[in-house]
């Protein structure tokens, strides 16, 4: 039985997933024992392969690169250790103005919002478009996941970041 799944990636973020000389498709391919093909002209992405789960980590693997991640980290989604997460900026925002704000919040003055978020959850941030995906173990990510949400609704970062704390705490992370 042969399993395939198909998602659209932004046209600039084609030559990031296809690598130097195919290298990063072709470890994809390598890694998961997948084939996929791209489209160039639409950025139409086919994972195809006989393992379920094989394609859909290749295509989580290959929607992370598509939302913004450097390839090296997207690929530590093969472990099955690590989650991909993302936040729709865009529910949050009514208007392009307010979505500038909201990433901008996310991101903070020279990027210190998302470089904490990150380093309290020991996760990877990226925020590229309308969306903020979320590299990590799965129950940082959850906390990660919450924190981004409560600022899109407009906590402050000070709370923000004691919440994260706290969560932390009570993991024992």
């Amino acid at each position: 039985m042969e399993f395939i799944e198909e998602i659209k990636i932004p046209k600039d973020r084609i030559a990031v997933l296809i690598g130097k000389k195919g290298k990063i498709k072709k470890e994809i391919q390598r890694e998961l024992n997948v084939k996929i093909r791209v489209s160039s002209a639409t950025g139409l992405v086919t994972i195809k392969g006989e393992d379920g789960l094989d394609v859909h980590i290749a295509k989580q693997i290959i929607q992370s690169i598509a939302r913004g991640f450097n390839p090296k980290i997207a690929m530590k989604l093969i472990s099955g250790e690590y989650v991909f997460d993302l936040v729709n900026v865009g529910e949050y925002a009514k208007t392009k103005k307010s979505l500038v704000r909201l990433r901008g919040r996310v991101i903070g003055k020279e990027g210190k919002a998302r470089k904490y978020v990150e380093k309290l959850t020991n996760t990877h941030i990226v925020i590229y478009g309308k969306t903020v995906g979320i590299i990590g173990f799965p129950e940082n990510v959850e906390i990660a996941r919450v924190a981004i949400k409560s600022l899109l609704r407009g906590s402050k970062h000070s709370k923000v970041f004691g919440k994260i704390k706290r969560a932390l705490e009570r993991l024992n992370l």
